[in-house]
């Protein structure tokens, strides 16, 4: 019985050890890798510095690619290539009349693999004056590589401190242009690098043009309106609808008003906040303006929705919005906000202070309920008067 135990210890014992040698063995060669590509690293690092060929530097700016797209630690490989120093000689291949296009080109991808998901590379690459050449190449008539450099605008201006520098380069514009006339991939980044852009706290802050709205507008139109590419695009006509031009551009755009109203009503959380906060600026700005054009499309049922459902601001915004919206004069205005006390109160009577706030909910949304049953009618009976081209028009 003891010599079984012994046995056993020593089996145990040989298992532990057969365990610690499997894992120090996987441990060294773990660092075997590390040891090699590093040393590639390296061996690319200095071929990319010391070429005097365009052609050997664009065959070092595809492998510094390769390999990061291929490596497991993709992270790390990153950080290495950029601390063997490949990014500022990467940056020199940009320049639009030292290189050719297929230079450039190889070395936008190589730069934008280095950037992604890796803060400190975003930084250093504007830092070695990225973007300059990057302005130019959105300038330029090659449809493939005006799309890489929005791509790069994109990536660069998610790091915080890259904002204000991209936003004093003029990028604003030639973004814009792409809204209009790039590829579904090359819109889609455009918006976002410009949403980037516009939330920057610091000096100098992205100025939009006026003429972004339309392209906005269709994108909106065509895409789901609870998406996070809505919440981006929202955004912008939020912030484009505080200038007057803005304003104008909203209410001429082909279903402008209709386009922000069905985003109220369909829109996630933070696109209705943003789209009622368009709708609030062109009301505050000229109440006899625009009063009527936001009620003729139907908006009163998404906004009284909204006053319960939305986001804290969305429903200030909104309550303020329908308290504009009324007819009768400020004076004699009934507030939303009013409204709301009355039901809770009504509430509070019918089934005591507990189920009072679920009660006043409830009744709330009947209201709203009904209210887009009356304002359907009433924009079937329109439709029904109206001629056949007026439809067609409208």
């Amino acid at each position: 019985m003891v010599k079984e135990e012994i046995l056993m210890e020593e089996e145990e014992g040989g298992g532990k050890c057969n365990l610690e040698e499997e894992e120090e063995e996987e441990e060294e060669e773990e660092q075997k890798k590390n040891r090699k590509c590093k040393n590639v690293i390296e061996e690319i690092a200095e071929k990319l510095k010391s070429a005097v060929e365009e052609v050997e530097k664009i065959e070092a700016a595809r492998e510094i690619r390769k390999l990061v797209r291929k490596s497991s630690f993709s992270g790390k490989t990153r950080s290495r290539f950029a601390a063997a120093g490949v990014i500022p000689p990467l940056v020199d291949m940009l320049q639009p009349c030292s290189y050719s296009l297929l230079a450039r080109e190889a070395a936008l991808l190589a730069l934008l693999n280095l950037a992604s998901r890796n803060e400190r590379n975003k930084i250093r690459i504007v830092a070695s004056g990225a973007i300059p050449p990057l302005v130019e190449l959105l300038k330029f008539q090659n449809g493939n590589l005006k799309e890489l450099a929005a791509a790069a605008i994109l990536t660069l201006s998610a790091a915080a401190a890259n904002k204000p520098t991209i936003a004093a380069s003029g990028v604003g514009p030639l973004l814009v242009q792409i809204l209009s006339s790039g590829t579904v991939q090359g819109r889609v980044d455009s918006v976002t690098a410009l949403h980037n852009l516009s939330t920057s706290k610091e000096d100098p802050k992205l100025v939009l043009d006026a003429r972004a709205v339309y392209p906005l507008m269709n994108l909106l139109k065509d895409c789901k309106k609870y998406s996070k590419f809505a919440e981006k695009t929202t955004a912008l006509l939020e912030i484009l609808s505080n200038s007057e031009e803005g304003r104008d551009a909203i209410t001429n755009a082909d279903g402008g008003i209709l386009t922000l109203v069905e985003t109220v009503e369909d829109g996630s959380l933070i696109s209705t906040e943003h789209t009622v906060g368009a709708l609030l600026s062109l009301c505050q700005s000229s109440r006899d303006k625009y009063r009527e054009l936001i009620l003729k499309e139907g908006a009163i049922p998404g906004l009284l929705r909204l006053t319960a459902e939305g986001t804290r601001l969305a429903q200030e915004r909104a309550r303020t919005l329908l308290d504009l919206l009324r007819d009768s004069p400020p004076e004699n205005r009934f507030s939303s906000s009013t409204l709301e006390r009355i039901v809770y109160d009504f509430a509070t009577q019918v089934d005591g202070t507990d189920k009072a706030v679920d009660t006043a909910k409830r009744l709330l949304q009947d209201m709203v309920h009904r209210s887009m049953e009356l304002s359907m009618s009433r924009l079937q009976l329109r439709a029904s008067s109206c001629t056949p081209s007026k439809v067609q028009s409208t």
